[in-house]
């Protein structure tokens, strides 16, 4: 009948940790107005998100969509790799 479908909010951040098996830290930046001064100002997020192949490497550009909690800090998903990072070993 009415069902509602919820769209899951997607983000795009930079990988800065990849040392747990099937995770990854990822970072995202966004800018704020400040109350105030009415200045940008540059936030940035630590996000856990899945990552079932362990594809991502530290520095890598990624997409993450929002998921069912998998534990108690992981919910999100790396749904794609945007761009690798420069250094390879």
């Amino acid at each position: 009948m009415g069902e509602t479908v919820r769209r899951r909010m997607m983000l795009k951040g930079t990988v800065v940790s990849d040392k747990m098996d099937k995770s990854v830290v990822v970072q995202v930046e966004r800018l704020e107005k400040h109350p105030l001064y009415q200045k940008f100002v540059r936030r940035r997020t630590k996000l856990l998100a899945h990552d079932e192949t362990n594809n991502c490497k530290m520095g890598d550009k990624v997409v993450i969509v929002e998921s069912r909690p998998m534990s108690r800090k992981k919910r999100w998903r790396v749904k794609e790799v945007l761009k690798r990072s420069e250094e390879e070993p």
